[in-house]
């Protein structure tokens, strides 16, 4: 009777944990997605592996490469970049680039997050890789790391062009990863601005995504639109600390488009909320090395762990599992050692990065004596 009652209890849960799969939240729309940012998890789908032209949102990926290399500060906000020709004559959406002109990193962030400026992020590719096809290859080399299946990138811009398309899926996933670059919701999040305010160029920059001064909580991310792509919007905000990540792709008006992302992230916010797991200094096993001037230490997530809830639910069966990958010295703090997938009923939903909680270095011999000693009088190593 007892198995019966669970296996019931387990079939409600199934239903329960799809049903908004089968929401039709989004009938204009060609295909959408709702995701947790955290965990990744989807809350809706619509059509979501679907190889169709991302317009704008491409910059996404531009923006992943260009905040890459100021978080590793081979480029610098304020540096000055000189525009090409090739840059001034990009056509679309744009803040009208002349060949010679000189902008900071900062203001052409502003104009890509804000403006969509094609003539901004070609100038920021060709600073980080030479040219704007060299940089389209590392977007390419991106992308297959990142693992996604249905996307291939023509140019850095979105503009229309043959085999140049991404899925709402791919989408979701590289919103994801840009947002974990925070910096970036510090421009995406920008309503209104002016680029080079105290010349007689001056110029006004709008949100294209308007939903920003009027949905509460959202800081980003990007829009699209060209004849091919019809109107897109990846769509992120953030409320009582959740993050969700809404996109829809095909839409046949900004109407359309706003009042869908507006259903998505209304039926996230409202049926779902996210309670912390790990936090970051939650201890998940050991990692050993008897070369190392500790012998062991303690291994901790890289980032806080969170479990996304139904409201109506009760909370959710997680476990975790280590697996430890690299252990050869030396470790500091921060690098990454391994991961923790994350389980629920035999099934992985996803994983995350684990560090050390104490740097880790090759012992020396007196240091080696002294541990073997204390382990020989306690029984035990000192952790």
């Amino acid at each position: 009777m007892k198995k019966v009652l669970l296996t019931i209890l387990m079939f409600f849960s199934l239903i329960s944990k799809v049903y908004s799969l089968d929401l039709n939240l989004t009938p204009k729309a060609k295909s959408a997605i709702l995701v947790e940012a955290s965990t990744g998890e989807i809350i809706y789908e619509k059509n979501k592996d679907e190889r169709l032209a991302p317009a704008s949102m491409t910059k996404i990926m531009s923006l992943i490469l260009i905040m890459e290399e100021i978080e590793k500060g081979t480029l610098k906000l304020n540096e000055e970049i000189i525009v090409s020709e090739n840059a001034s004559s990009m056509g679309g959406s744009q803040i009208f680039l002349e060949k010679g002109e000189k902008m900071t990193v900062d203001d052409l962030l502003k104009a890509i997050c804000v403006g969509s400026a094609n003539d901004a992020v070609v100038a920021l590719a060709e600073r980080v890789s030479g040219r704007e096809e060299a940089f389209v290859y590392q977007m390419n080399e991106k992308a297959k790391k990142m693992g996604l299946k249905n996307t291939n990138f023509k140019n850095s811009t979105g503009l229309d062009t043959a085999n140049h398309y991404s899925s709402a899926y791919d989408m979701s996933k590289m919103a994801i990863e840009l947002v974990k670059h925070k910096k970036i919701l510090e421009y995406s999040g920008i309503y209104e601005t002016y680029l080079r305010a105290n010349t007689k160029n001056k110029f006004w920059l709008v949100n294209t995504n308007k939903l920003i001064k009027t949905y509460e909580g959202m800081d980003g991310l990007k829009t699209g639109y060209t004849t091919e792509a019809k109107y897109c919007l990846t769509a992120t905000a953030k409320r009582n600390n959740m993050r969700l990540i809404a996109i829809v792709m095909g839409e046949e008006n900004n109407d359309d488009r706003r009042e869908e992302i507006t259903s998505l992230l209304d039926y996230g916010f409202n049926t779902y909320d996210t309670s912390i797991y790990l936090d970051r200094n939650k201890k998940v096993g050991i990692l050993e090395n008897d070369k190392s001037n500790l012998g062991k230490v303690s291994v901790i997530p890289k980032e806080e762990v969170n479990i996304l809830n139904k409201k109506s639910d009760n909370k959710r069966n997680i476990r975790y599992e280590l697996n430890i990958t690299n252990n050869k010295l030396p470790i500091k703090r921060g690098d990454v050692v391994g991961y923790i997938d994350i389980i629920e009923n035999g099934k992985k939903l996803y994983k995350i990065n684990v560090t050390v909680k104490e740097d880790l270095k090759k012992a020396n011999i007196v240091e080696l004596f002294l541990r073997n000693l204390k382990d020989i009088i306690t029984g035990e190593n000192i952790f």
